[in-house]
């Protein structure tokens, strides 16, 4: 056997904007700092360059920076292995340089996650807010690790905690309906409730910001901005109407000037300290509403998007994204034959082509419903994407531009897949029938060939021989069969004939040459995907309990030896090697991550 190699991070697309405050920030080193799923990304935006902080187990819910501008904390939420065993949550504060861990703190502390974290003044402290129903509140010594107050806030949600950065002893927290100033004093933390008197009590403060004067100002869900003076005394100065729909951040600037960003109307917009209206801008509708807002270098913002966008521009000239990413889970995925190209789709409905070169979106295309699966033509001009509807449809990758498609039954497709040679097209579908399509003119063209009927649950993925003449399939019901295609899509009743047949690609979870890929006890839903190499020496393998896993192929001998990768925080729905096997690219479920792996050259694992 050669020796199995190893994928490390190389690169992962998208921000965890849609559910999350305050996650996005510029570091001294000029870079920024976000994060996705259990990964913390460190990007230089110039050399379009990441570096990657790793260590946390589940997906990470909030991000704070400590004045120094070098360190950081970060919170996750709790999760459960994949014995079942839960994770407890824990806040990480690490060195953005080295991207060493300092100081873990709170572990056995927190219960469902960390919701909220801030730095002191001074950078000695941090704020912590948990996720439990009472949203526990503690203080932390951050060089010790050491606990020095706790207390219950309150039974609501808390979206936003920050300390004073005129005193450490005062803090504060808002979030469905209240502010709360707190005062801290050994171990003890006492609240003042934010009366709003004559103003309506919105819904939700969703962000606040200390403003030059030391009054704070805070953010809500009617489109107000309120100033609360003298931060602690709990009363409303002066209400300013801001935004149509909810205020969901402020930032105030180095110049003592205060940025406001809208939800239902996507603005940004410029305050002077005494919030007069000064400038505004409209964020494109594709990219979502305003999510957090950031101060560049020079006039230069970085604003953070509902639709997980990062954005750089300036308020005359406009912004352009510089990150993008799915919205919702993903599950289609498909490689390029000859360029470093790759295709994903997912319940967003968007199908997006990745340039995993130059490490961009490429192009992003609305669908008709959800995108499920995907295949590209061998000669690479055309992309097919199966639908949930039961609909597929025919791209021509270079101008987007519709070419062909149809409808076979009305339940949805798991798998698309050209024949090596171009000439078919197979679709597998929930209806229990794989559709082949003879194909013509470069895949601009499809005539219905046959039909392979004989599976009793869903079609869940498909291969083709070398020859194109046959397929293997896998069903819900974890059958392996296979099909004479140039024969009249005949099933082939005698499996173990097939056994030596040679296979163009090797998706099939289930099959003589990857049965040793499964785990022990397993209930044959642990394995969401898996994609052999081109060069016919791995396997790579996406589970359920958020990992990538690399086995020497072929890999028919029961607890085989991987390698196992985290990163992902939720199941891993597909796995797929780059035409070359330079890189890996894997998809999470729920946490929307496309993660880019390269593939090095290592020492073979030693046995689980």
């Amino acid at each position: 056997h050669p020796l199995l190699v190893a994928p490390i991070p190389i690169l992962f697309y998208g921000y965890r904007g849609r559910d999350s405050r305050s996650n996005l920030h510029v570091l001294a080193s000029g870079e920024l700092v976000y994060f996705i799923a259990c990964v913390v990304v460190l990007l230089h935006v110039p050399l379009r360059r990441q570096r990657h902080y790793l260590r946390h187990s589940d997906c990470v819910r909030c991000l704070a920076v400590h004045p120094d501008r070098l360190r950081v904390a970060t919170g996750q939420a709790a999760g459960v292995d994949k014995d079942g065993k839960p994770l407890q949550p824990v806040v990480h504060i690490w060195d953005s340089a080295t991207l060493l861990t300092l100081q873990q703190i709170g572990l056995g502390s927190f219960e469902r996650g960390v919701g909220s974290l801030a730095f002191s003044c001074a950078g000695s402290y941090l704020c912590v807010v948990d996720d439990s129903n009472e949203h526990m509140m503690s203080v932390w010594d951050c060089a010790r690790g050491t606990k020095l107050a706790e207390v219950k806030s309150t039974n609501e949600s808390v979206l936003s905690v920050e300390f004073n950065p005129q005193d450490s002893s005062s803090i504060i927290t808002s979030g469905k309906s209240h502010v709360y100033f707190w005062t801290w004093s050994g171990a003890t933390l006492t609240k003042k409730q934010g009366i709003f008197g004559k103003y309506k009590k919105p819904k939700f403060i969703q962000c606040f910001v200390f403003d030059a004067a030391g009054d704070v100002l805070t953010g809500d869900s009617e489109g107000n901005i309120l100033t609360w003076t003298r931060a602690g005394d709990g009363r409303i100065g002066q209400q300013t109407r801001a935004h149509e729909g909810s205020v969901f951040a402020l930032c105030r600037r180095r110049d003592g000037t205060v940025l406001s960003g809208g939800g239902k109307d996507r603005r940004v917009l410029s305050w002077s300290p005494d919030l007069t209206l000064l400038q505004e801008a409209e964020i494109p509708e594709r990219f979502g509403a305003v999510r957090t807002i950031a101060e560049g270098p020079g006039d230069e913002l970085l604003v953070g998007t509902t639709r997980n966008a990062l954005l750089r521009g300036t308020l005359g000239g406009g912004f352009s994204a510089i990150v993008q990413g799915h919205t919702d889970e993903v599950w289609g995925l498909a490689t390029h034959p000859t360029r470093c190209l790759f295709l994903t789709c997912g319940h967003d409905r968007q199908l997006c082509l990745w340039d995993g070169q130059e490490h961009a979106l490429t192009w992003s295309l609305a669908l008709e419903d959800t995108g499920l699966c995907a295949d590209f033509h061998p000669g690479g001009q055309v992309v097919v994407v199966g639908l949930l509807t039961g609909r597929w449809m025919v791209l021509d990758t270079e101008t987007q531009q519709p070419l062909a498609g149809g409808s076979d039954g009305n339940e949805q497709l798991s798998v698309v897949r050209f024949s090596p040679d171009g000439a078919f097209l197979a679709i597998g579908s929930h209806d229990n029938v794989i559709y082949i399509y003879s194909v013509t003119e470069e895949g601009r063209k499809y005539n219905r060939f046959g039909r392979c009927t004989g599976h009793s649950s869903f079609i869940t993925h498909l291969d083709w021989s070398k020859d194109g003449h046959f397929i293997m399939s896998n069903s819900g019901d974890y059958e392996i069969l296979y099909w004479d295609v140039a024969g009249g899509c005949k099933l082939l009743r005698n499996r173990f004939e097939s056994r030596d047949r040679e296979w163009a690609s090797y998706t099939c979870v289930l099959g003589f040459h990857v049965f040793g890929v499964w785990p022990d006890g397993s209930d044959g839903t642990d394995i969401n995907s898996l994609c052999r190499s081109h060069h016919e020496r791995l396997v790579a393998v996406a589970d359920d309990f958020c990992k990538v896993h690399l086995f020497q192929y072929p890999c028919a001998r029961p607890k085989a030896p991987s390698h196992v990768y985290g990163g992902h925080g939720s199941h891993v729905t597909n796995v797929r090697f780059t035409h070359d096997d330079g890189h890996l690219v894997s998809l999470g479920g729920k946490d929307t991550g496309v993660f880019q792996w390269r593939v090095l050259g290592g020492p073979p694992p030693e046995p689980r």
